[in-house]
């Protein structure tokens, strides 16, 4: 059964600024749920490593892929320990000294020990679950994954059973005897949009951009 919230650990505990702080699985799956990049940290002979990578969240598993040649992936795959964080930025958060000065954000940091998706048949299955969380109903529109390219991809999962999510949000706050002097002081609203549609130059004739797309 899962717990709708994950229990605190030293590790796992929001220490600083712990009301922003949250453990409940549903606040922890919405920030995953409105990301696609997330960093992925390990240590490695001692050295820590970060990895950029796209990710997505499958139920009560986080899912990333990589190159099946990839230090990194060949790294994660032994069990060792990982850290996966996403953030969001949501605004610049300016006050009326620099001490106060923040940003508005939804952030998650999750602990664990990752394995790789070892049945080639679970393995596609969370590929088409990848490509249908970049655009809905896409995966439908493709060629089957070729064998080869199996091969040479490793689809890592990690269970969401360590972690906590932070979030910022709301005005300024400063400091009382601040709030009477004639500065500015606000939230600069930021978000992510899509651009303009660019066809590929090698597009076969008379192809439109699906509705999926325009939309």
């Amino acid at each position: 059964m899962t717990r709708e919230r994950l229990e605190p650990t030293e590790r796992s505990r929001v220490r600083r600024l712990h009301e922003r702080g949250s453990h409940e699985r549903a606040t922890i799956e919405a920030v995953l749920d409105a990301g696609l990049v997330a960093h992925v940290g390990y240590v490695l002979d001692g050295q820590p490593h970060v990895t950029p990578t796209a990710y997505w969240r499958h139920g009560s598993n986080v899912y990333w892929h990589g190159s099946s040649a990839s230090r990194a992936i060949r790294t994660q795959r032994t069990g060792l320990p990982v850290c996966l964080t996403v953030t969001h930025l949501d605004g610049l958060v300016l006050a009326r000294s620099g001490f106060h000065h923040s940003m508005n954000y939804r952030s998650v940091m999750l602990f664990g020990r990752a394995r790789a998706v070892a049945d080639p048949a679970a393995e596609r299955a969370a590929l088409d679950a990848f490509i249908e969380r970049i655009l809905p109903g896409r995966a439908a529109a493709l060629r089957p994954h070729a064998a080869q390219e199996l091969v040479a991809t490793t689809v890592m999962v990690m269970g969401i059973e360590e972690g906590s999510a932070k979030i910022r949000t709301g005005p300024p706050k400063d400091d009382e005897a601040d709030y009477a002097l004639p500065i500015w002081a606000g939230v600069v609203p930021l978000r992510l949009v899509p651009g303009p549609i660019a066809d590929d130059p090698r597009l076969a004739p008379g192809l439109a951009a699906p509705e999926a797309v325009r939309r």
